[in-house]
């Protein structure tokens, strides 16, 4: 799969200009508190930066597939780079509402690398067996950007200054970027004109709302995972655990993504899905023990693992279910949908930080809410259409 034309050079330019996701928060927050700012607004910023980005992940996708990929990206990198340089020049002389605005502005243009990529693969690799491995990769190698980026991040903030680091993270994205909107396949890209086919189907359609509906539990688990790590640090003294658990759970995704891509599965996407989401919760399960902090990190890589097979088939069953000529749009809605649960999950954690017995429930409980609606719901219980990304099986 990734011998075949600018599968690597997709793959490779889109992790890099990516990083920015996970690396533009962090930045944000540590030239706040280096400059003499709070956590508190340090940590605001952060998240109106994430969260700007997952709100206009849908407009961007729409602009894609009525624009074309290198018309949104190109110009949405050159902002987004400009803002994060600009945060730190503006900073000692705008205030508190320059610096939001600014903060805000650049979320709002982080390129819409993941659906545009999503939207490359049936073009790419046409051969279904390459397409589901190259899903599952590109699906399982997301969990080590929240290891690279921050770690990367804080480095240049510590050995360097803070204004570097965002420097430096402006500089990946729009490199990043560069690399994918120059490929041949970014630039030929055209979603497929409205049709009857396309006219019969539409994004607000009852399976696939309640495919995204399903998603926003897995965001939540995703969200409460991180404050329940931050918890494990404070109970057990250590430090570290607030990455490691992250970081093992990111591990045991690209490992499952490594195993799901490696071959091609017999089972409905229907039915994947519901397989997939009942093994994301069961790995959640023996967190309810409360481990120790060395189980706890070895158990966190099983919801991990099955995470991969969850996400990977939901981009599958939206394809299908979307309109040919609005794909972009629907994987950014899928985006959005977990980003949005992440937020809620964060959130609702954070507020319950000081009942520790409740934190290792909430992962478990996004992951139920997730099976609960797909098992109701049964997005992509449909025949398989014929259309310009699928092919009929002979």
């Amino acid at each position: 799969m990734l011998g075949a034309p600018y599968v690597a050079r997709l793959l490779g330019g889109t992790l890099t200009g990516r990083l920015p996701n996970a690396m533009a928060p962090i930045g944000i927050l540590l030239w706040i508190t280096g400059s003499g700012g709070t956590i508190a607004f340090g940590g605001l910023l952060a998240a109106l930066y994430g969260l700007a980005s997952a709100l206009s992940q849908p407009v961007k996708g729409l602009l894609m597939d009525r624009r074309g990929q290198r018309a949104v990206h190109l110009p949405a990198a050159v902002l987004n780079s400009a803002l994060l340089i600009a945060l730190p020049a503006a900073g000692p002389h705008g205030g508190t509402a320059v610096t939001a605005t600014l903060a805000i502005a650049a979320g709002l243009t982080a390129p819409p690398l993941e659906a545009g990529l999503r939207a490359l693969w049936p073009s790419v690799l046409p051969e279904h067996r390459l397409r589901h491995a190259a899903l599952a990769l590109d699906t399982g190698t997301q969990g080590l950007l929240h290891i690279l980026g921050p770690v990367l991040v804080a480095a240049l903030a510590t050995a360097y200054s803070p204004a570097l680091a965002l420097a430096t993270t402006a500089a990946l994205g729009l490199a990043g970027t560069l690399v994918v909107a120059t490929t041949p396949p970014s630039r030929r890209w055209r979603p497929r004109p409205q049709s009857e086919d396309g006219a019969a189907r539409r994004l607000s359609s009852g399976p696939l709302v309640a495919l995204f509906v399903a998603l926003l539990g897995v965001g939540f688990a995703l969200g409460a995972l991180t404050v329940w790590a931050v918890s494990m640090a404070r109970i057990h003294h250590t430090d570290i655990l607030s990455g490691l658990l992250p970081a093992a759970f990111s591990s045991g995704s690209f490992l499952g993504g490594l195993v799901y891509g490696r071959r091609t599965w017999p089972a409905s996407t229907s039915h994947q899905l519901r397989l997939g989401s009942a093994a994301f919760l069961a790995g959640w399960l023996p967190l309810l023990a409360l481990p120790g902090p060395h189980a706890a990190t070895a158990t966190v890589m099983l919801p991990g693992a099955f995470l991969t097979v969850l996400v990977a088939t939901a981009y599958v069953t939206t394809d299908v279910l979307a309109p040919a000529h609005r794909t972009s749009e629907a994987y950014a809605w899928l985006i959005l949908s977990i980003g949005v649960g992440q937020a809620v999950g964060t959130a609702l954690a954070g507020r319950l930080a000081e009942h520790e017995l409740f934190l290792p429930a909430l992962p478990a409980a996004g992951a139920l809410f997730t099976l609960a609606v797909l098992s109701v719901a049964r997005p992509g219980h449909i025949p398989r259409p014929v259309g310009r990304h699928r092919r009929r099986r002979t």
